[in-house]
């Protein structure tokens, strides 16, 4: 078996890696950030871990594809009050629209496929 090259991994540790902030003038997202270690995805698309910090909220949005989501840390509340804390493993159908803020900050492992 051929040994993996440097280039065909990438590990980070979720505490000290740096997460790239989005721009709240493409966005309108403010203290939001990502961590995509897939260099060949579009950005928000695949597997990446999403980070809000405290007062933090996602812009309102509708899902093309399919979201799955496991809240590492922290709350993240949706805007129909649904709370999801850490441990929660949650899916969100293609078509859904929400948005969602944390008042003292998450940590979120998100998976989304694209409409594609």
């Amino acid at each position: 078996m051929k040994e993996i090259e440097t280039t065909e991994r990438r590990v980070v540790n979720i505490k000290d890696a740096a997460f790239t902030k989005y721009d709240p003038n493409e966005t309108g997202e403010i203290g939001t950030s990502f961590l995509q270690l897939n260099p060949n995805m579009p950005q928000d698309v695949g597997f990446y871990i999403y980070k809000m910090e405290a007062g933090a909220s996602s812009t309102p949005h509708r899902h093309g594809g399919a979201e799955e989501f496991f809240v590492i840390e922290g709350e993240l509340t949706d805007n129909d009050g649904t709370v999801y804390k850490a441990g929660d493993v949650v899916w969100l159908a293609p078509g859904t629209e929400h948005n969602s803020y944390s008042e003292n900050g998450c940590l979120v492992c998100l998976l989304y496929t694209s409409d594609a």
